[in-house]
């Protein structure tokens, strides 16, 4: 046996222990949910947390500079290098922009007679993305001048030329391919170009941008917007296109916080569960990078919130905007239709408990309104950069019949799509392998010829899935049992973020379970708040769940951010289980 997988066995005992070791009291009144103000303890707490993480979640994100300009080909256009003397050419570097073809590469001692050595394929995979040229066996490897020819209406942004170990400088036509050549990277790396679904998402935010109508449309639009929002401040760049991301990964940690001050009150269990949650490994990866699912999960958050303070005080304010970020959320991504299924369950349960027939009906009118017309009016004005990549503007392109069946279609092409994913994935996986963590998503391998590695993939920290599986069946008793309302709200939201990937068929991933993380921290937060109530060593488990937690992100760290790591080591203290790919 490995001598890693002593590292699981040990963490599960840690866990045994935290719930049988110091168990909540048999006696706690669990009507009872203590609040109290927001103090400068819980600032001080919630600031040193949130500045923490942004720190490490901004560092390396990605490379703040990256070709801008483009030249546009044209379908059969040539452009000529003119390298200033015949050399060696050892290698080319290419950084292609939208639109996808090939481009025939060939090479000239004196720029009339032209043989081809290669070409570059600019798939929907290689885009914004540092390549090199594919060069056939036995082709010419010196040249004066080198022609590109391309095969299709395509953007090409950098092109480099290397020989013996340094950047040729050349003359060209096009300048637009020359003009940036101090951003030339060494080779291609995830700091300096797309990787795993930034492929789709971080190209439709740019095309959102420059009114073209995007090539990824399997999602709604308000997530690509937010990610273009980014790219507006930062540029096109690896930085710009993560930056939304991460900034609303740090966004989340104060909405959590609040949620958690909220239900439990005190200092110690929402800074306990906002630590957890900052440096859960899902949480840090997934809003590193441009893709939509860090905006569902931080409007799951906010409706659920609000959601909470309505049920226990009964305003509408906070029902009216539980139904807005539904909306937003929804426009999204529909992930957070599930979300919507979970709020429809706490409410419908609440005026079970507080069922007033006028009262009754007055809410339903006013659901409507918040939880079906508002968030549909929403989910279809973030359709309005479809619109004006097809000719419409103004106000009136919503009024237009173009413009609903430009939307109309979106959603039959986005669920046969989503239908129909059941393509063959190394890292794919099914529901109940999320639940333990066996089976996390790769994003970004990299190996070196010194016997280093840059990696880092999406799955939950140990601590965050094991212990909060375990809270959530100790939740699911109390609320079963002991009828606690916090614990029912809890189980309720964590179902619908997991029943619906029980019936899906399509290919899935481990971070289609992100948003379920949040329900999990919300328990493990609820059995902290009840040992809290009456066992004498509670600090002990409460402190030391969320230590362990922020110790395994150190621990991890190398394989959560790409940073080059001994290969042999890494495996070594990381390979918990055989089907982790570490």
């Amino acid at each position: 046996m490995r001598l890693t997988y002593i590292f699981p066995v040990l963490m599960l005992l840690f866990i045994i222990l935290f719930f049988i070791g110091c168990p909540p009291p048999a006696h706690a009144d669990l009507r009872k949910n203590p609040r109290g103000s927001f103090t400068r303890r819980d600032a001080l707490a919630l600031g040193v947390i949130v500045i923490l993480y942004s720190a490490v979640a901004f560092y390396n994100l990605g490379d703040t500079k990256a070709p801008q300009s483009f030249h546009h080909f044209k379908s059969g256009e040539s452009v000529v290098l003119d390298l200033g003397a015949e050399m060696q050419v050892d290698e080319m570097l290419f950084y292609s922009g939208l639109n996808t073809g090939s481009y025939k590469l060939e090479y000239s001692p004196d720029g009339q007679n032209f043989s081809a050595v290669g070409e570059f394929k600019q798939s929907y995979t290689a885009l914004f993305k540092w390549e090199k040229p594919e060069l056939y066996d036995g082709a010419e490897a010196t040249a004066r001048y080198i022609r590109i020819s391309a095969d299709s209406d395509m953007y090409l942004g950098e092109l480099a030329v290397r020989s013996g170990g340094r950047d040729i400088k050349y003359s060209c036509e096009a300048s637009e391919l020359c003009d940036e050549q101090d951003i030339v990277p060494a080779y291609q790396t995830y700091l300096n170009s797309t990787y795993f679904d930034e492929i789709y998402h971080a190209r439709t935010a740019f095309e959102h941008i420059e009114g073209v109508y995007p090539y990824e449309i399997s999602h709604p639009p308000l997530g690509k917007l937010i990610i273009a929002a980014g790219i507006k401040l930062f540029g096109m760049t690896p930085f710009g296109w993560r930056f939304s991301g991460t900034l609303f990964g740090s966004l989340m940690l104060p909405v959590l916080y609040i949620f958690l001050k909220r239900m439990f009150g005190g200092v110690a269990v929402p800074a306990c569960g906002t630590a957890i949650f900052a440096f859960d490994f899902m949480h840090f990866t997934q809003t590193r990078i441009a893709t939509i699912d860090t905006y569902a999960v931080f409007f799951i958050l906010l409706m659920y919130l609000f959601m909470y303070l309505y049920v226990s005080g009964g305003r509408l304010r906070y029902l009216a905007l539980s139904g807005i970020f539904f909306g937003i959320g929804t426009a999204c991504k529909w992930t957070c239709l599930y979300a919507g299924a979970g709020l429809a369950v706490i409410w419908f349960i609440y005026w079970v408990r507080n069922f007033r027939l006028s009262a009754f009906i007055k809410n339903c009118l006013f659901c409507l309104a918040f939880f079906v017309i508002i968030p549909s009016a929403i989910y279809y004005v973030s359709y309005y950069p479809y619109a004006q990549a097809s000719g419409l503007h103004g106000i009136g392109a919503f009024f237009s019949r173009e413009y609903a069946d430009i939307v109309i279609n979106n959603q039959e092409f986005m669920f046969s799509y989503h239908s129909g994913v059941h393509s063959e994935h190394p890292y794919s996986s099914r529901w109940y392998q999320w639940l333990i963590d066996e089976r996390p998503i790769l994003y970004y391998l990299q190996s070196y010829s010194d016997g280093t590695r840059s990696s880092f993939g999406a799955f939950l920290n140990p601590v965050l899935c094991w212990a909060g599986l375990a809270a959530i069946f100790v939740c699911a008793y109390l609320a079963l049992f002991r009828r606690d309302k916090t614990s029912a709200f809890i189980v309720i939201g964590y179902l619908a973020q997991l029943l619906p990937w029980v019936l899906i068929t399509r290919t899935t991933f481990e971070y289609h379970y992100f948003p379920a993380s949040v329900f999990l921290v919300l328990a493990l937060c609820r059995i902290f708040s009840l040992m809290q109530r009456g066992t004498m060593h509670w600090r002990f488990n409460v402190y030391g769940l969320a230590g362990l937690s922020c110790a395994l992100f150190v621990l991890f760290y190398p394989a959560l951010s790409g940073k080059a790591v001994d290969s042999a080591l890494a495996s070594a203290l990381l390979k918990w289980l055989p089907s982790w790919p570490f």
